[in-house]
């Protein structure tokens, strides 16, 4: 039999696709990347470590520390890192629907942080915002009640205006959240064997092996992008499948990339869940595009025991001409799956899931207008970023809602880019795009949605459960330097 060493030698003989010294316009000629693809031999996929808490008087309670660190990620080459309970990245928190758990987060970090409970529904005062910072060497303990349907979602700094570097260091990390409907279903569960999480961040280097984290204008305007593809901390990595099934949890955990992902042999797999939980069907398909905070699941069958390649492809209408300048036209290896000899059958997959209410718009209260905007001179490094004419201001509360109310609200995007805008506190319904209703793997529960240039998005969000007329939520720009720059308001749920 052929040995998986002379397989893996096959698969990547031509090396990374990303190379360094491709962007070479006069935007990003400074960017003589350090290190590539290349430089890395192909390893085995690092899977993040397991948290699962301790029971303290019936509430389940996590310890983590926000900390600094040095990690390899090529051979013999140092790079300071942040990380969660470790050097980069964090542990997977896996909780309960229903449970109630305490999060206490200790920052060492040497400067002021936050945590953010992405895609989680809980009082405002438990989100882990930029309101909720967490000074160097303090502790921040929140507690609440885990309201969510199983799915992937994941936690990071939020700390405005440091939010795209400290994520860009390694301040993320996922949690799985299980509940007794989706337990129920015959799916691959067993975490790191046959369920494997993928965090998908790419990253530039300088020459030292350091991180490249530029501020010029080029990444101000674009986001942070780089050369090189982490998964999981990994670079090149590779996956021995032991079941025919093999699902994969994939988060696009990037400042900025969107990513489209499948398959080189063209091979088509079944979407089975997006960002808050799983979808009713699972479908078919070849490709996904997954714009930054968006998650899907998906399940690969590997049966045939031929080795395969994850991997991404030009993303279409990604928004403008500067994509190709900022390097956005690259392509990555995600993932090489070797099939074991000795694979494990798998069930079919069900062809019902879940259960969920059609989204009904005739329930909405009111609706809400919010523009997207990239003002001024944008090309000559001025300019702003603003939704509804406003950059973010701590002290402006933007929008305020009642509690157990529907509502429809409107995006708008009116500059040259797309823009993934995230919503706190909810899991929000796609009601249309452009008057088109949503594409099967959008008609699941959301908490980020991609709004190209020139398109009007409508959602509808329930808000339940939670007030505070003090603490606000955010809405924002899920590309973390726009983010920074100011494309984020805030919301606050009232009696």
């Amino acid at each position: 039999m052929i040995s998986r060493r002379a397989t893996l030698a096959g698969l990547l003989a031509g090396g990374g696709v990303a190379t360094a010294g491709v962007l070479t316009n006069r935007y990003t000629r400074q960017w003589l990347f350090g290190f590539s693809a290349n430089a890395a031999e192909p390893k085995s996929l690092a899977i993040p470590k397991v948290l699962t808490g301790e029971m303290r008087n019936g509430v389940r309670t996590y310890d983590l520390g926000l900390q600094k660190g040095v990690s390899q990620f090529f051979d013999g080459v140092d790079t300071a890192t942040l990380g969660i309970n470790g050097a980069y990245l964090g542990p997977t928190l896996k909780m309960r629907a229903g449970e109630n758990v305490q999060m206490n987060v200790t920052n060492k970090i040497g400067e002021p942080s936050t945590l953010h409970w992405h895609g989680l529904h809980l009082p405002a005062r438990a989100d882990g915002g930029p309101h909720q910072v967490i000074g160097e060497g303090e502790t921040w303990s929140t507690t609440f009640t885990v309201k969510q349907r199983a799915s992937m979602f994941w936690y990071h700094s939020h700390m405005v205006p440091r939010t795209g570097p400290q994520v860009y260091q390694g301040l993320a990390g996922l949690i799985y959240v299980e509940d007794e409907e989706t337990s129920r279903l015959d799916l691959p569960v067993e975490y790191g064997v046959d369920d494997i999480p993928l965090v998908l961040q790419d990253r530039a280097f300088n020459g030292d092996g350091s991180f490249l984290y530029s501020t010029s204008m080029p990444s101000l305007m674009m986001g942070m992008r780089g050369n090189v593809l982490l998964v999981n901390g990994t670079v090149r990595p590779y996956f021995e499948a032991r079941t025919n099934k093999v699902r994969l949890r994939l988060l696009n955990g990037s400042n900025a990339r969107f990513y489209t992902i499948g398959f080189d042999d063209g091979r088509t797999f079944q979407q089975i869940g997006s960002d808050g939980g799983l979808l009713e069907s699972p479908f078919k398909t070849t490709q996904i595009t997954l714009a930054p905070a968006e998650r899907a699941q998906i399940i690969v069958d590997v049966s045939d025991g031929q080795p395969v390649r994850l991997r991404t492809f030009a993303t279409p209408n990604s928004g403008m001409m500067m994509d190709r300048m900022m390097g956005d036209d690259l392509a990555f290896e995600v993932l090489d799956i070797i099939p074991n000899a000795q694979r494990a059958k798998s069930p079919e997959i069900p062809d019902r899931l879940i259960s969920l209410d059609q989204p009904d718009a005739t329930k909405a209260v009111r609706t809400r207008r919010f523009v997207l905007e990239m003002g001024g001179m944008m090309m000559m490094g001025g300019g702003s970023f603003s939704i509804n004419g406003k950059t973010m201001d701590m002290n402006r509360i933007d929008e305020t809602v009642r509690v157990n109310t529907t509502e429809i609200w409107q995006i708008e995007n009116t500059s040259m880019m797309p823009h993934p805008l995230h919503i706190h506190d909810v899991q929000f319904r796609i009601l249309d795009r452009n008057g088109v209703p949503p594409a099967p793997g959008e008609m699941g529960l959301k908490d980020t949605v991609v709004v190209a240039p020139r398109e009007v998005v409508k959602l509808l969000l329930n808000f339940s459960d939670y007030t505070d007329p003090d603490r606000p939520y955010m809405y924002h720009c899920h590309i973390l330097e726009h983010e920074d720059a100011g494309m984020m308001g805030q919301f606050v749920v009232t009696a």
